[in-house]
Formats: C-alpha cells, sequence, structure tokens
C-alpha cells in the first residue's frame, strides 16, 4: 500500500488500522504495544515545544465515546511521543514520532466484522478494497479505510499547529450544516467565540440546537445523515502556492479530500460563483493605508487567487457524507457465494461523522499551509533581491 505520506518538505507519513493489534495480543507483546496508529512528521524545525498533552487536545476533539452523537467504541486515543523531542519538551530537529495505542479492541468486537466480512458495506471500500488486495484485504473494522484512521493525521496537525502557532497563524473548523440544516454566515470571531460550545461544534448556537434533535431523531431511527464543514485560516501572509499543478488550493484540496467521507469542497463562495458575473465575483483590492499592503474589500475567492494566498483570511468547505454504517437492512452481495442478500450489519458507528470529523480537517489545512510556508521561504531566500518592494506589499 502506497500513499501514506502528505506534504513535500513538511510532511507526515502515517499507518496503522481501526483493529491492528487484536490479532497480536497472544504473541506476548505488552499490551501497549498490541497495535495502534503511528504518525511520523517530517520537517519540524528545532527548537518548538511540543507536548503530549498538546497534541492530546486534538485527538479529544475526534476521540469516539464521548457524546450521545458519536460512537460508542471507546478508545483512549492516548498519545505518545517516542522521538524527535528532548529536554524542555523542545524538538531537535529529528523526525517527531507519535503513537496512539488501539484500546478497545475486544475479541467480540473483531467477531462483529469477521461474521459480515463476506457482505459487501453499500457505501464503504470494502469492495474496491477486495478488488485492490483481494481475499487479504483488512475486514476488521475498515482498516486503513475506517475513520480510527484520521488519529495520526490529528496528531500530526497538532505538530504543525505548534509551529504555526510560533507565526500567528490560526486554523480553525466547525460544522455549518447537518442533515439539510443550515448556519448562518460565521465569522471568524463568531468562529472563536462559540468553539466547541456544543456537541456539534456549530459557532451557530441556536441552528446547533436544532441539528442536535435532528440528528438524535436519525440516530434513533437506525439511520445518518451527512453535513457541511467549513475551515478558517487566519493569518496566511500573501504569496504561498505554487502556479500549475502544486497551487495552494490544490493541496489544501488533496488533503481535505483524502479524508473518508469527504466528497465535495469549495472555496470562498465556491459552486455559487458560477451563478454570478464577473462585476459580482471579483474581489477588489486596495491599499491599506495602515497596515501598508494590499488587501481586498471582500473575499469571494476564499483567500486564494492564481492558487496563491491573497493575505486574506482562506476559506473552505467539505461536504461530508453519512455514515455508510448504520442499523437498517441493506441489499447488498455476499463475495464468497456470489449471492445477491439483504444483510443487517452490527457495528459500532457514528450516526454523522461531522461532530467528529472537523478536527481532521483542521490538521489537513494545517499540513498543507505549513508545508507552503517551506517552500515559499526557501524560493523567496533565493530571489528576494531581484524586487525589494516585493514582500512589502
Amino acid at each position: 500500500m502506497t500513499g501514506n505520506t502528505f506534504g513535500r518538505v513538511f510532511r507526515i507519513t502515517t499507518c496503522g488500522e481501526s483493529y491492528s493489534g487484536g490479532f497480536r495480543k497472544k504473541q506476548g507483546m505488552p499490551e501497549g504495544l498490541h497495535g495502534g496508529l503511528i504518525a511520523i512528521v517530517d520537517g519540524v524545525p528545532p527548537g518548538i515545544k511540543i507536548t503530549a498533552q498538546m497534541i492530546q487536545e486534538e485527538l479529544d476533539k475526534r476521540k469516539p465515546g464521548l457524546s450521545k452523537l458519536t460512537t460508542p467504541r471507546s478508545e483512549a486515543d492516548m498519545v505518545f511521543i517516542f522521538s524527535g523531542v528532548m529536554e524542555d519538551d523542545l524538538t531537535t530537529g529529528a523526525p517527531v514520532g507519535l503513537y496512539i495505542p488501539n484500546t478497545d479492541i475486544e475479541e467480540v468486537h473483531i467477531e462483529q466484522h469477521r461474521s459480515n466480512k463476506d457482505f459487501i458495506r453499500p457505501g464503504q471500500a470494502a469492495y474496491t478494497y477486495y478488488k485492490k488486495y483481494g481475499q487479504f484485504a483488512d475486514w476488521a473494522g475498515a482498516g486503513r479505510a475506517s475513520g480510527r484512521e484520521t488519529a495520526a493525521r490529528v496528531a500530526g496537525g497538532a505538530v504543525a499547529k505548534a509551529v504555526l502557532d510560533t507565526m500567528g497563524i490560526d486554523v480553525i473548523g466547525y460544522v455549518v450544516e447537518s442533515h439539510g440544516i443550515k448556519a448562518g454566515h460565521i465569522t471568524y470571531e463568531m468562529a472563536k467565540a462559540n468553539y466547541r460550545k456544543n456537541e456539534i461544534n456549530c459557532p451557530d448556537l441556536e441552528k446547533a440546537e436544532e441539528m442536535i434533535e435532528d440528528l438524535l431523531k436519525v440516530k434513533a431511527s437506525g439511520d445518518s445523515c451527512g453535513g457541511i464543514i467549513e475551515v478558517i485560516a487566519k493569518g496566511v501572509p500573501a504569496g504561498l502556492g505554487e502556479p500549475v499543478f502544486d497551487k495552494l488550493s490544490a493541496t489544501i484540496a488533496h488533503g481535505l479530500m483524502s479524508i473518508g467521507g469527504v466528497k465535495g469542497i469549495e472555496f470562498g463562495e465556491g459552486f455559487e460563483l458560477a451563478r454570478k458575473k464577473g462585476s459580482e465575483s471579483n474581489d477588489t483590492p486596495y491599499f491599506d493605508k495602515e497596515t501598508g499592503r494590499i488587501r481586498f474589500r471582500t473575499n469571494r475567492a476564499g483567500g486564494v487567487l492564481g492558487g496563491i494566498s491573497t493575505g486574506e483570511e482562506i476559506r473552505v468547505r467539505v461536504a461530508v457524507k453519512p455514515t455508510p454504517t448504520i442499523m437498517l437492512e441493506q441489499e447488498t452481495v455476499n463475495v464468497s457465494t456470489l449471492q445477491n442478500v439483504t444483510h443487517r450489519f452490527t457495528s459500532r458507528s457514528d450516526p454523522s461523522l461531522c461532530p467528529r470529523i472537523y478536527p481532521v480537517c483542521e490538521a489537513m489545512v494545517r499540513i498543507a499551509v505549513l508545508d507552503a510556508i517551506y517552500i515559499a521561504n526557501g524560493y523567496r531566500s533565493v530571489v528576494r533581491n531581484i524586487d525589494p518592494r516585493w514582500e512589502e506589499l
């Protein structure tokens, strides 16, 4: 399996599966080493303070079993730093290694998945994994296709956050729509003020109550629903991103679209721009005497023009599909007998991915932005003398 690394200079590589370790309990390994998730973060500068608690705070945002809106799976999601950090919790410049053991992988849960392994789960990667890996595909909790895989991303994103914090760059994600219930326009200030004030993390507190009530009804029916996550990156400097194939919007989209369950993406006003005229779409520039820099009166482009950051806040939204595993009987195929059957899948799952997927979105945007900063600074170090006014505006 390839494709487990994201980023070019600041990079994260992950490994691990949903139930990894469940098959190694009887091999004499210490319990904490049965299996879990690992993230290796490359490109971390020396002298950055990183503690397990800092990473844990991010992991706790997506931790299962903490709310009536999420799966009952009860993972500790405790992170251990095993390399790249020494005295006084400061990084050395070496790769930062992170380990998150799987703790809730009892035999009863593995047997639930074993009993379902010959049935293609509608909406999941069971069929495509079978086509790629055949009989050896990981059938226990969907393996690398499980939402559990994202814990390693969040851990790596927490390292990126520690570096971005030193630059005054903030990335914040939240729910703006659930099952058709839409929040009003969310400003950065509103998002910060109401961040995680409710179980679904919607800054529109009134709409959040509607979303929660609706989601509990959907859960009680045995079904699931989707929604939309919005992410704002504040304080991102202008000039990040490479034209053509490595646009900043393209690398952010790559990171976000690599998250399981994400099915669509838009920057700024996104698809709404298709319904406007150019005079209604363009963001008008002006020279801001207070900052001495060029700014834009609107931000319909979402902070990116020509694939390069404008200096305005980057605003991106992703569409999240309903959780595929539902508690209802569905039509499917038994791959062993090649018979069309109906089957009810028994396993632990979230009625909506939205309450736990927003920190994963934050993590991927952080990694993409920090990687772009590394590349831009390398380029500038070579050509900064071409035009002395270049960086001033």
